[in-house]
């Protein structure tokens, strides 16, 4: 049997980068999954389109997870599909990034949105539906710990905000056997941040290993944490980030 045979996974941001290794894990080690998505229609379908040919179960559903009465219904969407739910896995932020003064009127609102609300909210709804010893996983950044430039206020400080809410899920949860753990990483080979990339040289210099880490490394770090043999691992902090906070 595989690891998660029987389970159904949530996956919010689950169809590009470490969202999309995140995705392709979870069917390979056995789970329904469930993909919720933004936009990139297109990369959705091919998306799925790979899983089910990898004999995987799986729904997509897209929303703008900023906006909590979208977010909440694609949840009800998933979850109906399946008739139950294990595994959430927060994967989707933004990153709004600049001189200070530059910041517009509205970017704390809408960084603090997808970066901290969705993935509250996302956590509350599912632990509602969520079976005891389930697990609840989001995937923040190393820039919460460390800051090595300017530019980033907004980024750190909402990245920062997701260490105390596991913190507080694993308190809130831990008599459902329901683990809360938080995974951050640090440059990783994505679109976003490709390794090839006119910033990633930077990106590498406080690196002990000297390289970008892969998607499926850290969907490696979600695979165990949603295992089984992570049932009493709550309320952590996993830094996979190639010796960056070292």
């Amino acid at each position: 049997m595989a690891a998660l045979d029987g389970k159904v996974a949530l996956v919010i941001g689950g169809t590009r980068g470490i969202g999309a290794a995140v995705s392709r894990r979870m069917v390979a080690d056995g789970a329904s999954v469930g993909i919720v998505y933004r936009n990139r229609a297109d990369d959705a379908q091919r998306l799925e389109a790979d899983l089910l040919a990898l004999g995987g179960s799986v729904a997509m559903a897209q929303a703008d997870v900023a906006d909590a009465g979208a977010l909440g219904a694609a949840i009800d969407r998933i979850a109906g599909r399946f008739g139950r739910l294990d595994i959430l896995v927060n994967v989707a932020g933004t990153a709004i990034v600049g001189p200070l003064e530059d910041y517009a009127d509205d970017a704390f609102d809408r960084t603090f949105a997808l970066n901290v609300r969705a993935p509250f909210l996302a956590a509350q709804k599912c632990a509602a539906l969520m079976t005891d010893g389930g697990r609840i996983i989001t995937i923040g950044s190393i820039v919460a710990d460390r800051m090595p430039g300017a530019g980033g206020t907004l980024y750190a400080a909402s990245k920062a905000a997701l260490g105390g809410m596991t913190r507080g899920l694993a308190r809130d949860l831990g008599e459902r056997g329901i683990t809360a753990n938080l995974v951050q990483p640090g440059p990783i080979d994505t679109e976003r941040n490709p390794a090839d990339g006119p910033n990633a040289e930077l990106n590498r210099s406080p690196l002990a290993i000297p390289r970008h880490g892969t998607a499926d490394e850290v969907a490696a770090l979600v695979a165990y944490l949603a295992s089984a043999d992570a049932g009493f691992v709550t309320g952590s902090t996993y830094d996979i980030d190639g010796g960056w906070s070292a």
